[in-house]
């Protein structure tokens, strides 16, 4: 089921987040949070945005949710998207599910132009973005360092027909 994100959900997602911090370069973050940090991101960003949950019998298995692009008045119809999936749950088309809903509650707000970040590699994260449709716009070498390596970043887009002024 997917649904919208709750301050109660909070402890289940900083444990799917820093599965990642801990194992991976998908997030630069090399410190794990605390449940309060996600408390207030949630507050903070469902506030504003779109931040769905995936779950199944009472376990998040991922969440997807959407933030600003940039301060600038001009990016008010662009966002950035994001999600995580909890590193077990992966390739059961779960993102696949949570992602379209995000993107679709995203059109329905008229959103005009949806960018997601990648730190690479990151083979499924990059299917997933092109399957929904994101193109690959940007590609940053090494501008990011985290287990004593050099990783790169690259940016996909997905834009929307809208009737946004």
């Amino acid at each position: 089921m997917i649904r919208k994100v709750c301050i109660e959900d909070a402890e289940q997602l900083v444990v799917i987040y820093n599965y990642y911090v801990l194992n991976s370069v998908v997030t630069f973050d090399n410190i794990p949070f605390k449940a309060d940090f996600f408390e207030d991101k949630i507050k903070t960003i469902s506030t504003q945005f779109p931040f769905y949950v995936y779950e199944e019998n009472n376990e998040i298995l991922g969440y997807a949710y959407a933030t600003i692009w940039r301060l600038k008045p001009a990016y008010k119809h662009t966002v950035e998207s994001t999600i995580y999936l909890k590193h077990s749950a992966t390739g059961k088309q779960i993102g696949t599910k949570l992602y379209s809903y995000l993107l679709a509650e995203l059109k329905k707000q008229n959103y005009h132009a949806i960018i997601g970040g990648l730190s690479l590699p990151n083979d499924a994260s990059i299917r997933l973005h092109q399957k929904l449709g994101f193109k690959k716009v940007a590609h940053y070498k090494e501008v990011g360092r985290k287990f004593n390596k050099w990783v790169d970043v690259a940016f996909w887009q997905l834009n929307f027909q809208t009737t946004s002024n």
